[in-house]
């Protein structure tokens, strides 16, 4: 593998860089990563899982490297974005990579590159690779940061593809409709490997992708599936059926099928990386992964949730329903501004009685006047209240919040980062 001769960089230096080499945020395509991928020379001969969708992606992940780690194998999980810091996107065994380590694979990816101008993400991506090509692993979790086909993530080859849900948003770069859409995700497929879809109603590009290229195609509700009554839940697939599972740690309506998704893919793979129940077990209550439905702990409620598509929302609206009663429900809300801020709120309609509409900085941020308006023209309902961050969004919440009320921080992870940070500031 090449050796960087490049001189030594802080990571915050580092991620700075990176920010500018290339003139736009998002370009999607293989071909600027497959040219540096060779030049690095890194392979691997375990298996790699690729995980894409709209939304449980994050969640799908966090449930293999759990189940995976329960079971004792060393694992390397990719996944974006980061909440906090940067080094929760490449984890070794569990545990986040320290700054050092990502700054010499960031030096390699800079040697390797030469005069290719790769994205943000494209450059962590190739360095996440760099430094799992330096692990003794016995499998690689890589989730998609978006779409699939292009994504900078698919220029790896995977011995198993999991879709976990297919809906509207990144339109600008994947399509207007889950056709097209859903044709972007099932680029992850490979011929004759398992390409599991979560999703009960997968457009119909999806299913031709997988037979045009022969994938061994695993579907929601006709080869593997499951139901739970609130206590319990039930996995089945081609061969078996499993009752009596725990329900994931992770709280919400949908991640039985974040869980299904997962149980689906390690079946799929039982051969080289066996499973047995009660590591089942001990990972899926194990996982964790915060901003995902997250209930904190005391009065008033808060509870963090990165929903930033209407899909999420109405799973979000859903969980806040199954909550039991709360007499009134204060909402942060801070977004991007090519999101679909008014379908989002449209999705809550009638379960928040006052906005804190906020703004986020950078290039995509939205303005809190324009997430205001958003919220007015969805017809969600609510008093509107205008805030310049969402810190000082949650603490006009906060100062306003009955004892017996909730807190609900969401819309973006810039929104629930920024809060979390504002809390740990006073804690």
């Amino acid at each position: 593998m090449l050796q960087a001769r490049t001189p030594s960089r802080s990571l915050p230096d580092w991620l700075e860089y990176i920010e500018r080499i290339h003139p736009t945020t998002i370009a999607l395509g293989l071909e600027r990563v497959t040219q540096v991928k060779e030049r690095l020379g890194a392979s691997f001969a375990v298996p790699v899982i690729t995980v894409a969708g709209t939304n449980g992606k994050g969640s799908t992940c966090a449930m293999l490297e759990s189940i995976l780690l329960a079971a004792g194998y060393r694992i390397g999980l990719y996944c974006s974005p980061h909440l906090l810091s940067y080094n929760e996107r490449v984890r070794v065994n569990g545990a986040a990579v320290d700054d050092q380590r990502l700054c010499r694979a960031f030096e390699q990816v800079e040697a390797a590159r030469g005069d290719v101008a790769l994205t943000y993400f494209e450059f962590g991506t190739l360095a996440a690779w760099a430094i799992f090509a330096s692990e003794a692993l016995d499998v690689l979790v890589l989730e998609v940061g978006m779409g699939g086909r292009l994504d900078a993530v698919n220029a790896f080859d995977t011995d198993c593809a999991v879709v976990t849900s297919i809906d509207i948003d990144h339109t600008e770069y994947l399509g207007s409709t889950r056709e097209a859409i859903g044709a972007e995700k099932a680029g992850i497929f490979r011929p004759g490997k398992p390409a599991i879809v979560a999703d009960l109603s997968a457009p119909a590009s999806v299913l031709d992708h997988a037979t045009a290229i022969g994938a061994d195609l695993r579907l929601a509700g006709r080869d593997f599936g499951w139901s739970g009554d609130g206590h319990q839940w039930m996995f089945w697939n081609r061969d078996a059926r499993r009752g009596g599972l725990a329900y994931p740690a992770l709280r919400g309506a949908t991640q039985l099928q974040n869980a299904a998704a997962s149980l689906a893919a390690l079946d799929a793979l039982r051969e080289r990386l066996p499973v047995s129940p009660e590591q089942v077990r001990q990972g899926l209550a194990a996982v964790a992964l915060p901003a995902r439905f997250q209930v904190l702990t005391g009065r008033p409620v808060v509870i963090l949730d990165v929903a930033h598509n209407p899909q999420a929302a109405g799973v979000l609206a859903r969980n806040l329903s199954e909550m039991g009663f709360f007499p009134r429900t204060y909402a942060v809300l801070g977004m991007l501004r090519d999101k679909d801020i008014a379908g989002v709120c449209r999705a809550l309609g009638g379960r928040v009685n006052t906005w804190y509409a906020v703004g986020l900085g950078g290039p995509r941020g939205a303005s809190a006047q324009t997430v205001a308006q958003a919220i007015r023209l969805s017809g969600a309902g609510g008093e509107v209240i205008e805030c310049d961050s969402p810190r000082s969004g949650y603490a006009a919440a906060c100062r306003r919040a009955e004892e017996n009320a909730r807190i609900l921080v969401f819309g973006s992870f810039y929104t629930v980062a920024d809060v979390v940070a504002a809390r740990s500031a006073k804690s």
